[in-house]
């Protein structure tokens, strides 16, 4: 589960903010974006079931948050051995794919641009969610910390702790790499606008990046190159699908979701940016290091704002940078240099017009935590906008007779 996982309820107060630089367009790949202003991926757990399909109510939540400069979909699994939560979509199956096509269409009629982001989770998983009961795998059979969100017998969500994962085989590498592949093909087969490729939070991805997961000794270990090579070789599998400017890749440095952690996350990270710049893709997007203190209202800590500027030193395309801002900080990060693009994600998630409200420096509406994760409307697409806050009547939203 992606940016909203550690939410606070909050309410900004209406004010005068400089957001300039926020408001400026910006060259994405073959996009001209309006303004700078990106929605992160947010886990949402409503796929319908069975077959962790998208539904109607989708296609509302994200129609509704079109004004996006991007929407980067939720997090959504290239297989069904890469699921990790109860009632998270795929990407995977026709079904799937027809169930998307809706989505992108209800986006784009409202002027939206939307990539799809592919995710496998690795061992962040448990035998419940994956096909036959098999054990979830990783590069190393390290079990993480923690507990598993899955579908109970009476179908109510639950936690279960995690299990050991199986140890992926050097011969499986090429089938990992073709769900990816696979995915992105359907991605465009769903009318999305490119994809982005989920390596960040603790992910099977993260997993193989990160020294204190990546325990192997092949060619898939050991040192950082060896441990970035899958995430290299899925970029090269997926360029002649999409084309580089249509693909952009996530990151977490320092990040500490999933029991992930890296023995040294400045050479890490700075080889995986660096090497990321050779591939000319539309974009970088890293969880902001400095995530926990800015959500705690406090200035990034040197080592945070250090992981920062390197990231943005050694990565020479565009990059966005999700996690803890508001329209001040996003303001000053766009204007300082570190990043090209601001993604918010618990924002957008309880403001559909968003950039508008931060345009004008209106109040924001507080997100409800505990609608986050499965439901129905409530909490998903019956937050207000400010034409509705006017007494203007809403858009209807999209038609809901499919399921």
């Amino acid at each position: 589960m992606d940016d909203v996982a550690t939410a606070t309820p909050t309410q900004e107060a209406s004010r005068e903010t400089d957001t300039g630089p926020l408001f400026q367009s910006y060259r994405l790949g073959p996009f001209d974006l309006p303004h700078r202003v990106v929605m992160a991926p947010l886990t949402r757990s409503r796929a319908r079931q069975p077959g962790n399909v998208p539904g109607s109510l989708a296609a509302c939540y994200y129609a509704q948050r079109a004004s996006a400069a991007l929407i980067v979909s939720e997090a959504t699994q290239v297989s069904m051995q890469g699921q990790g939560y109860a009632w998270t979509p795929g990407i995977h199956s026709r079904e799937q794919v027809e169930a998307w096509r809706r989505i992108t269409d209800a986006v784009h009629q409202t002027g939206g641009l939307m990539f799809c982001q592919l995710w496998h989770v690795g061992r962040i998983s448990h035998p419940a969610l994956q096909p036959d009961n098999m054990l979830p795998v990783a590069p190393s059979a390290i079990i993480p910390a923690g507990k598993a969100f899955i579908e109970n017998e009476r179908g109510e969500g639950t936690l279960v702790p995690f299990v050991r994962p199986r140890a992926l085989d050097i011969e499986e590498m090429p089938y990992l790499v073709a769900q990816y592949v696979r995915a992105a093909k359907n991605a465009m087969a769903a009318d999305f606008d490119g994809v982005e490729i989920h390596a960040a939070n603790g992910y099977l991805l993260d997993q193989f990046i990160e020294s204190g997961t990546n325990r192997r000794t092949d060619t898939y270990g050991g040192t950082v190159e060896n441990r970035t090579r899958l995430l290299c070789e899925i970029v090269e599998a997926l360029t002649p699908v999409w084309g580089p400017d249509r693909i952009g890749v996530r990151i977490s440095p320092m990040g500490k979701l999933n029991d992930i952690h890296d023995d040294n996350p400045e050479t890490t990270f700075g080889y995986v940016a660096e090497r990321l710049s050779d591939y000319d893709l539309a974009y970088l997007h890293m969880v902001n290091p400095a995530l926990e203190q800015m959500q705690n209202g406090k200035d990034p800590d040197p080592p945070a704002l250090g992981m920062a500027k390197l990231v943005r030193k050694k990565f020479k395309g565009t990059l966005i940078v999700a996690g803890g801002f508001d329209a001040e900080s996003g303001t000053r990060w766009l204007r300082e240099g570190w990043a090209d693009l601001i993604a918010y994600g618990r924002k957008f998630l309880a403001n559909p017009d968003l950039p508008e409200r931060l345009r004008l420096g209106a109040a924001l509406n507080a997100d409800d935590p505990g609608t986050y994760y499965g439901g129905g409307e409530k909490g998903y697409t019956d937050y207000p906008s400010l034409a509705q806050d006017r007494g203007e009547q809403p858009r209807p939203c999209v038609d809901q007779s499919w399921r």
